[in-house]
């Protein structure tokens, strides 16, 4: 296979499907990058991906940790050695430079690359955003001058390399089939040959950004006798905003869905920068969080608040199944053999109020201790005529609670309605302890996020 790295092609060859970018850079002598954590919390692995954008392409900071080395077949990235001409600092480099922002330096290269990308971001108006390096982890707490570096970048000569770079597409996702003996990897590029793999293979697993799977290489030391990338299938990276609904493609990452859909539900704009870090955003899909079925997935309480439909495919054919009934059993889905999701649909009209709460250690980048979203919408009198009230980290899966949602149903949305929605998820759910929460401050936070969410969205007559 070949790809791009700092404007120059390089050939990699006879590797297992698990080998990632970072094992590749560090055997070819490029060393900035550093393996801290081998699970995407840290960004000192991180690099810059040519990614597509509406006015061209852009630069967009992933952790190499985490991205399989087949998947940049014919791709192009930017190593922190790329970044800069011989015996000149980049304007970022520089800035971390001068403000004192390198300490230790184990973990410069990574916010470097981040801010590279920030600063080269097209359509940046005004400094360079401090959040942009946001999964980068300074161990010597360097922040502060991370932050007066940001905040001192102004705009991009119209001549920077870079920026003309960005005026042109990025490279096409194409077809690829990496011959191993114990561990091939397949990248179809139409939907057809993606199940016809999968009719031969139906229990192959499925990556796109790898952000969970990767992990599991990582650390654990899982080997698949295949990997089948959806990557490059245009049914998966699908975005469209119509009258009736809105459709999100199940590889589209994150980063990718929020740049496209900049009239998003309040919900999902405040959503968008709590799931993760933008590293991990940059590749994490819907798809990838929702086949999973982890209880903590950020994505499932928020879709299952506006009525999300899952839109699957497989030897059957198509089908489209309520996200609402998806989830069997933990880590378990309704997903047939053979099975991919295509992409998630959101009816319209959403709905008139709706909030999603994240409880973590860490208001960022962290796991959620639980996570809760709440959707209702009220007639001319006030009266409820619709309500989702959805958690995560409260059982096995991501749930819905339709005995709260049914004592809402018709009331006037005041503190009275509240308690009795209250009184039902306690008896609803049964969460369970464990070192982020013990069951009693699960269940006691579950009710009081929608004695919150009622607060943030009531009438002030009402409150």
């Amino acid at each position: 296979m070949q790809f791009q790295i700092n404007g120059r092609v390089v050939e990699a060859r006879d590797f297992p499907s698990h080998r990632t970018l970072l094992d590749f850079l560090r055997s070819q002598g490029l060393t900035g990058a550093k393996e801290g954590c081998a699970e995407g919390e840290c960004g000192a692995c991180a690099v810059a991906l040519v990614t597509p954008d509406p006015a061209g392409s852009r630069l967009r900071v992933v952790n190499s940790c985490l991205l399989l080395l087949a998947a940049l077949e014919g791709q192009e990235i930017y190593t922190v050695e790329g970044l800069s001409q011989p015996g000149t600092l980049s304007e970022p480099q520089r800035a971390i430079a001068e403000m004192g922002g390198s300490q230790c330096g184990y973990c410069t290269p990574g916010f470097a690359v981040a801010l590279f990308a920030e600063f080269h971001r097209p359509g940046r108006s005004g400094p360079c955003d401090p959040h942009s390096m946001g999964g980068n982890l300074c161990r010597c707490t360097g922040y502060r001058p991370l932050r007066d570096a940001a905040l001192s970048l102004g705009s991009v000569p119209e001549t920077d390399p870079f920026q003309l770079r960005s005026h042109l597409p990025a490279p096409e996702l194409a077809a690829f089939s990496l011959p191993h003996s114990d561990h091939p990897f397949e990248r179809p590029a139409t939907l057809a040959d993606c199940l016809s793999l999968l009719r031969a293979r139906p229990h192959a697993p499925l990556v796109a950004g790898a952000t969970d799977l990767a992990v599991e290489a990582n650390l654990r030391a899982r080997r698949w006798p295949l990997l089948v990338s959806v990557e490059a299938l245009p049914e998966l990276r699908v975005f469209r905003d119509s009258p009736s609904e809105v459709e999100l493609g199940a590889a589209l990452p994150l980063s990718e869905i929020e740049a496209l859909w900049p009239t998003a539900p309040p919900a999902f704009r405040e959503w968008f920068p709590l799931f993760a870090s933008p590293l991990i955003r940059n590749r994490a899909t819907l798809g990838g969080n929702l086949a999973t079925a982890s209880p903590v997935g950020d994505s499932a309480p928020l879709l299952l608040a506006f009525d999300a439909r899952l839109n699957l495919a497989g030897p059957a054919g198509v089908r489209s199944l309520p996200l609402s009934e998806f989830f069997l059993a933990y880590r378990r889905t309704a997903l047939l053999p053979g099975e991919l999701i295509v992409s998630v649909s959101l009816p319209k009209p959403f709905p008139e109020c709706a909030a999603f709460f994240k409880v973590a250690k860490r208001p960022l980048d962290d796991i959620s201790t639980l996570a809760a979203a709440y959707s209702l919408s009220l007639d001319p009198a006030g009266l409820i005529t619709r309500s989702r009230i959805a958690y995560g980290g409260v059982a096995a899966t991501p749930v819905r609670v339709p005995a709260a949602e049914a004592a809402l149903l018709g009331a006037p949305w005041n503190l009275a309605s509240v308690r009795r929605a209250q009184h039902a998820v306690a008896a609803a759910l049964t969460p369970l302890s464990d070192h982020r929460g013990t069951a009693a401050y699960r269940l006691a936070v579950a009710q009081t996020l929608l004695e919150k969410f009622f607060y943030q969205s009531a009438p002030v007559e009402a409150a």
